[in-house]
């Protein structure tokens, strides 16, 4: 399963090393420094400004992930602002929701912080013919939040370090059940604490993204808190000093620290920085996802066009990094547009 993933950071890291126009500014603090910031990313330049087209009215449901409920509804303010009459709903309850929403055409879009699975393409497959399209929209650091006194954080956390804290299958080749915070090298008075685990519910797709890169395919522990939202992960963590638990970046307080990662023993742990969000070298790095209907070879009606035109202009990259997440750079926006024949 890690090699899976290991292979698409590669790929990824080759894309964004010919991307250029992106800057990383003022990245250049030491490397134990992982108090995650935007890192002075800036919105690629050769990303298009959008401009409005006239004639463009009526309604979008937009149903699925947690983790980009608050993106999609700062594109839905902005869009609005270019279209007011565009009516715009959004139900974030979760990624496992997307799929059967647009299967049943309830949903004209389809956020999700996972990739669908096979059979969730079958499904949809089945009803049209052809598979949904996968837009990738903006980048995420999947972090692994601590409270913000826990010394862990100053060192860092392996995956199979990970998979031992929050699994009971540890498939990544841990011998012994990790349980209080000595077992991973704390001393003093967090020695003896217990490790308290806070996650998502089943319906989400970072439950699901973390299973399959941090649990190696496993089962979690049953004694994961299952929080039903992404800022409840964190709000958790933060009022719970011998916490641990797993979130978007773009859901970090003040009360938590993100932990560095690294893939193995023997390789150097990566904090959660923003130019680690381009160079493939972190770990627990995602795309974020938006699924929509679109029959090959035809086009858009205009509200859907318009919507997508936005999510990938310089402004719609801007909400990205406002909500604390990292923009694409502008060839891989161009290949996205591409996917439904905006050019």
């Amino acid at each position: 399963m890690w090699k899976h993933w290991k292979m698409r950071l590669m790929a990824m890291a080759m894309v964004f090393s010919l991307a250029g126009g992106l800057a990383v500014a003022g990245s250049n603090s030491e490397d134990n420094d992982n108090d995650n910031d935007d890192g002075g990313v800036q919105v690629d330049e050769k990303l298009p400004d959008y401009e409005a087209s006239s004639g463009v009215s009526g309604s979008i449901q937009s149903t699925g992930s947690d983790s980009m409920n608050n993106l999609m509804a700062l594109w839905a303010e902005s869009f609005q602002r270019h279209y007011p009459n565009v009516q715009i709903e959004i139900d974030g309850r979760g990624s496992s929701t997307a799929p059967p929403a647009l299967t049943e055409g309830t949903a004209q879009f389809g956020p999700m912080s996972r990739t669908m699975r096979s059979s969730e393409v079958d499904s949809f497959e089945e009803r049209y013919g052809y598979p949904p399209t996968l837009l990738r929209t903006g980048i995420d650091l999947l972090a692994v939040y601590v409270h913000k006194d826990n010394p862990i954080a100053d060192k860092g956390l392996t995956l199979r370090q990970l998979d031992a804290i929050f699994s009971s299958t540890r498939r990544g080749g841990g011998e012994d059940d990790i349980r209080t915070w000595g077992d991973v090298g704390l001393t003093g008075e967090w020695a003896n604490r217990s490790i308290s685990l806070y996650g998502r519910n089943s319906a989400s797709g970072t439950y699901g993204f973390f299973r399959d890169v941090a649990l190696f395919g496993g089962d979690y522990k049953d004694a994961v808190n299952e929080q039903p939202g992404s800022s409840s992960v964190v709000q958790g963590v933060a009022s719970d000093r011998y916490a641990i638990g797993y979130s978007g970046i773009g859901y970090k307080t003040a009360d938590v620290r993100a932990v560095p990662i690294a893939e193995d023993a023997e390789s150097d742990f990566v904090p959660v920085k923003a130019e680690h969000a381009y160079d493939g070298t972190y770990p627990l790095f995602r795309f974020l996802y938006v699924y929509i209907n679109h029959r090959p070879g035809s086009q858009l009606d205009p509200v859907r066009r318009e919507f997508v035109r936005y999510v990938f202009s310089k402004q719609g990259q801007q909400d990205v990094l406002r909500d604390g997440y990292y923009p694409l750079p502008a060839p891989i926006a161009e290949e996205e547009l591409g996917k439904v024949g905006i050019r």
